[in-house]
């Protein structure tokens, strides 16, 4: 990077000679307490901005109507790092937030003279404007299972990720396994994409009281079985909530026979709530719904063991999560899911069997103790650091080649 910063010291006026480089974030998409682990990533990822606070980087938080308040405070932290910039969008509208971000971004971002854009999704204008812009992608879930989604739905995500991967200048996957789906179903160069994992942010000080969460889910600690997740096909929660009645039929098994359910909701959660009827089982399942850092982190604390069922993940964020806090986990080979977690959780090999996952259970609940985990190749400072890299040596390739 150095050797090709020397190359373009002479290009008349670099834009790395400027005082700072400007960067957009698109952050109109967001819907408060709605998209768990998109919210989480942007969230995390501002936070390393905000520890590394870079003298020579400027970020313009470009904000929707209904989401500025989640972002406030970074810009009241430090109003030198970060610039807020509230649109009159409406990130619930999705037609609509299409529509403004194809008009208006870019005409925005000139005004402001943003030198780049970085969008933490598959969103961008169809057409650049000279405007250089990043595009994370996390998943092409859509590609792999288009019977959850409407056939309107099914046609804009393959639109915007063609649309993305031929216009962007660099992509991010958030994950090896992202990576080689993108090049498998799609035709590009391998140099336009780097993978770079999601930040992962977890206090062990920032914890409720217990008792709070006792009386309120009606748990106890080490008798609860626990999962972070939403409530979509592919998340495969049917069978964590088949394996709860096994247990409660059983008085013989000693497991709790209790399971916390956290995270937004899904186009699965009326018929899982159906499923919990119909099997009797209203009182050994609770679904928190959206649940604060604070609370998340003591369920993850205070579980005997953490559940994560899903078939598909871009990156899977809530296992690691877990690891962090000692927590015993208990998921699937499929996917990223083993990449994510390290080889360092319990893997069924059918996930849709609720006996294997009984079994398993059982082999590990005498050896419940795990060693240490380190995922600093997650750490929330590090993966920040990777991103305002690859800005800068985007901007250092647009200047070289311009």
């Amino acid at each position: 990077m150095n050797n090709l910063s020397n190359k373009i010291s002479t290009r008349g006026d670099s834009l790395l000679n400027k005082k700072f480089l400007k960067v957009g974030i698109d952050l109109v998409f967001i819907k408060p307490q709605k998209m768990g682990g998109a919210e989480a990533f942007v969230q995390n990822l501002l936070k390393g901005f905000l520890k590394l606070s870079p003298k020579d980087m400027h970020f313009y938080l470009i904000t929707a109507r209904n989401n500025e308040e989640i972002f406030k405070n970074f810009e009241d932290q430090n109003p030198d790092l970060f610039t807020l910039i509230k649109t009159n969008v409406f990130s619930e509208n999705v037609a609509r937030r299409i529509i403004w971000e194809n008009i208006f971004l870019d005409r925005l971002a000139n005004n402001l003279n943003i030198d780049l854009m970085y969008v933490p999704i598959y969103s961008k204008p169809l057409f650049n404007h000279k405007l250089p812009y990043i595009i994370t992608i996390h998943d092409l879930q859509a590609l792999h299972y288009p019977e959850y989604f409407s056939k309107i739905k099914n046609t804009w995500l393959h639109f915007a990720w063609s649309n993305c991967l031929k216009t962007a200048n660099k992509l991010v996957a958030i994950s090896e396994f992202t990576k080689s789906d993108i090049l498998n179903n799609f035709k590009l160069p391998e140099s336009k994409i780097s993978v770079i994992n999601p930040p992962i942010f977890v206090s062990k000080e920032e914890i409720e009281d217990f008792n709070n969460l006792s009386s309120k889910y009606k748990i106890e600690k080490k008798n609860y079985l626990y999962t972070v997740s939403s409530m979509l096909p592919h998340k495969n929660l049917y069978v964590i909530i088949k394996l709860i009645k096994m247990i409660k039929e059983n008085p013989k098994i000693k497991l709790p026979n209790k399971l916390v359910i956290s995270g937004v909701g899904g186009k699965s959660q009326n018929e899982l709530i159906n499923i919990i009827n119909n099997l009797e089982i209203k009182d050994n399942v609770v679904i928190t719904g959206f649940v604060s850092d604070k609370e998340r982190n003591t369920l993850y604390k205070n579980a005997f063991t953490f559940l994560f069922p899903s078939i598909f993940e871009g990156f899977g964020s809530p296992p690691v999560e877990a690891l962090m806090f000692g927590t015993p986990v208990i998921t699937t080979k499929l996917t990223s899911i083993p990449e994510a977690t390290q080889n360092k959780a319990f893997y069924v090999d059918n996930p849709k069997d609720p006996n294997e996952w009984l079994n398993k259970l059982l082999l590990i609940k005498d050896d419940l103790k795990i060693s240490d985990v380190d995922f600093s190749d997650y750490n929330f400072e590090f993966i920040a650091n990777k991103y305002i890299v690859l800005f800068k040596e985007t901007l250092n390739e647009i200047s070289y080649y311009s």
